[in-house]
């Protein structure tokens, strides 16, 4: 797509981009594909999530795979919940409301259930599908001055912008976009940013710094007076995530099921991620004062919680879809949840009892 075509998102980055010089950093550039008001990837209203290409949808999440994901999640929230004597759950990015329908149906009557989500499209599918739950629910711009409670996201810290770092073999540069001959293309300038640990990279690696979701999760602690948040994402602790051997980084796009590696076309019409730094999200917490719970695979997690037993007696489809939750090549191994808490001393969560691997951050 070129960034001239009118009354398009391409054009109006373009003509921003002119207008600031030339160059952008690509956690804007990431920041306008995805959020730009009405024309963003996810505040545009097309579909996004779903099980099949035929939907309409882009790629699918654990809650839309099988319901069972948020049964046993609501679990760890109820326990979360009893300990901190609260009934507050708030969830951040929660998409197609799969996630929050599945919790709200598995918890008690007087949980009342707060959204944040900036996508006004996204809202109102939300309030489609948890209607049943109306008068436990609430929708919020902005985090509120404290929490007493629980909050959860699923896939949301990978949805936000992340900074590109380019090694050439002797200096580091940070990777913006620029608009040549009338299309977005890469152009690099040389900058003080660097990774986190010196891996030994080798010359034309390009890395991510997702800085935004640890300053999320820091902002996220400042709030929290008395609780507990667990977030379910793919990623890797820090020594994986900046691995010399993933010389490309982890950026992908994803359309139609579909994924591929270059955010420059079709702006606005696919997804823009990148897998989570663990390391760094839990430093950002734990600075921030808050305790680390737990951090382990989704398989495990999904285990510890009772995932098994939600299976008994459950009819083919059922459990083959489940199974993609915990399998090795699906969601089970690439996919982590890590916990935090606030005021809930000796707090052991159900979902970390078996095979939690903080040590390993």
């Amino acid at each position: 797509m070129t960034t001239g075509e009118p009354d398009s998102l391409s054009a109006r980055i373009g003509a921003r981009l002119r207008a600031d010089g030339g160059w952008w950093p690509f956690d804007r550039f990431m920041a306008a594909a995805l959020y730009e008001p009405g024309l963003g990837y996810y505040t545009r209203g097309a579909p996004v999530f779903g099980a099949m290409p035929a939907s309409g949808s882009d790629f699918v999440t654990a809650p839309e795979l099988s319901p069972l994901f948020g049964a046993a999640f609501a679990r760890q929230v109820a326990q979360a919940l009893a300990a901190a004597g609260a009934h507050e759950v708030w969830e951040f990015g929660a998409g197609s409301g799969a996630f929050a329908a599945q919790l709200l149906a598995a918890l008690p009557p007087d949980t009342h259930y707060h959204v944040v989500d900036l996508s006004g499209t996204l809202r109102a599918r939300q309030a489609e599908r948890l209607a049943p739950f109306a008068p436990r629910v609430s929708w919020h711009d902005t985090l509120p001055e404290a929490i007493e409670g629980v909050v959860v996201g699923n896939e949301v810290l990978d949805a936000m912008p992340v900074q590109l770092l380019h090694w050439d073999g002797e200096r580091w540069h940070e990777r913006g976009v620029a608009v040549d001959d009338g299309r977005f293309a890469w152009a690099d300038r040389p900058t003080g940013l660097r990774p986190p640990v010196d891996a030994g990279f080798l010359p034309g690696t390009t890395v991510e710094l997702p800085r935004q979701a640890s300053a999320f999760v820091a902002t996220l602690a400042a709030r929290l007076v008395r609780g507990a948040a667990f977030f379910a994402d793919y990623g890797f602790p820090e020594r994986e995530y900046y691995h010399p051997q993933r010389r490309g980084g982890t950026l992908m796009c994803h359309r139609a099921h579909r994924a591929d590696t270059d955010p420059l076309v079709e702006v606005g019409e696919k997804d823009i991620t990148a897998h989570v730094d663990f390391t760094a999200v839990a430093l950002a917490g734990q600075d921030a004062g808050l305790d680390v719970v737990g951090y382990t695979s989704q398989a495990r997690f999904l285990a510890n919680c009772g995932l098994l037993d939600l299976l008994e007696g459950a009819d083919l489809k059922t459990i083959a879809n489940a199974q993609k939750l915990i399998t090795e090549h699906e969601m089970g191994e690439l996919f982590k949840v890590i916990g935090f808490a606030r005021g809930l001393p000796g707090f052991v969560p159900l979902g970390f009892t078996a095979g939690d691997r903080t040590h390993t951050l």
